[in-house]
């Protein structure tokens, strides 16, 4: 399975990172080198949809809390959309939608 990324800048001051695909430990350098790119770049407010994302596995999740920490150091902010059970599931079990905060909808997540 390949891993989408798309970048849309449309809401400043965020910046929408949609994921499809798995992110797994193969996959999940690709996203981690494109939050470093962002966050290199400037862009301190980043949302990562992932309602296009089959698979999440802890290599994900952790590139995902790696993107987190590096932002928060810089007064930013990583938030995530998402819907799909199976993938909530994921953040409910590990403990991390405590960390993160998981919206509905790229709408409501860049509302401010």
């Amino acid at each position: 399975m390949e891993l989408g990324l798309e970048v849309d800048e449309s809401r400043p001051p965020y910046t929408v990172l949609a994921v499809k695909g798995e992110v797994d430990v193969y996959t999940a350098p690709r996203l981690r080198e494109k939050l470093v790119e962002l966050a290199s770049q400037g862009r301190n407010q980043i949302v990562v949809d992932l309602e296009g994302v089959e698979f999440l596995d802890s290599t994900g999740l952790g590139v995902l809390v790696g993107g987190l920490k590096r932002l928060r150091s810089n007064d930013g902010d990583l938030g995530l959309v998402c819907t799909q059970a199976r993938i909530l599931k994921v953040f409910e079990i590990t403990g991390l939608t405590k960390v993160f905060t998981i919206s509905g909808s790229v709408d409501e997540a860049t509302a401010g």
